[in-house]
């Protein structure tokens, strides 16, 4: 059902403008809230991994497009890309917007069914990052994610699109409260757990690990990095050498390179 949005006042269209990203992930609890996907890339993707689309917002140009065709039984706003940026507030990337609805994120046990290798992103709470990990997880190995409760939501629209839309495809889910608990839980499932962290007993990454065994690979908070506790939990501690006087990376440059080197 196609819907001219030029008219910004529609009440139905009060989501894309007023309501924040954790207003959208508390809408409908104690189910599973929505989000809002953006670009065609993205939302492709997430149609392509099961997620229900509630309503989109597109671009004129973008109109014909077989992600648009593949919405019509939902509301279907369609609108200049000027009317579009100001009715959400930024400037649209990818010429599209899409309310969906989330599902229940799996339990632990569920994601490292089968799988073999992991990402563990504890504390990074810049959505851009989580974005770039993701991505970086899909392309060099990664078959799971997990994160810690305080992380960045990656279903947050920056993270989600940053992403490429791997946050939909990847399975992920969230660690409990306990670090000790999380290290343990993976051990206990055969993984060999690896701290990426600055330490004097650190070993150089390259020179580590048996890539045939099943890993996870710990990345930390962009300021802090892993904590002392997660750390001491791990089997090993790895660093990425370094050079020109520089100590570290950027955790989404670092993980891309951990990830080449430990889980492909």
């Amino acid at each position: 059902m196609y819907i001219t949005a030029e008219d910004m006042q529609r009440p139905e269209l009060s989501v894309y403008a007023e309501t924040s990203e954790v207003q959208l992930r508390r809408c409908n609890e104690p189910a599973p809230g929505c989000f809002i996907a953006e670009s065609l890339r993205v939302i492709g993707r997430a149609l392509d991994a099961g997620y229900e689309p509630v309503s989109l917002l597109i671009e004129e140009r973008h109109s014909q497009e077989e992600v648009v065709k593949r919405c019509a039984d939902v509301p279907v706003y369609v609108g200049s890309n000027d009317t579009l940026s100001k009715l959400a507030g930024y400037k649209l990337t990818g010429g599209a917007l899409c309310l969906m609805k989330r599902r229940r994120l799996p339990d632990i046990s569920e994601v490292l069914n089968g799988v073999s290798k992991v990402a563990v992103l504890e504390g990074i709470n810049n959505p851009t990052n989580v974005g770039a990990i993701f991505r970086s997880a899909a392309a060099l190995g990664a078959e799971a994610v997990l994160l810690t409760p305080d992380c960045s939501d990656p279903l947050y629209r920056r993270a989600a699109r940053v992403s490429m839309g791997t946050v939909v495809s990847l399975p992920w889910t969230y660690f409990g409260k306990d670090r000790r608990a999380d290290v343990a839980a993976l051990k206990a499932a055969g993984f060999t757990t690896v701290a990426m962290a600055l330490k004097e007993d650190s070993v150089k990454l390259g020179a580590e690990t048996d890539k045939g065994q099943k890993t996870a690979v710990f990345l930390g908070n962009e300021n802090d990095g892993l904590s002392d506790e997660t750390i001491r939990e791990c089997d090993m501690t790895v660093m990425i050498p370094m050079m020109n006087g520089v100590d570290s990376l950027n955790v989404a440059a670092a993980s891309a390179v951990a990830f080449w080197e430990l889980l492909r």
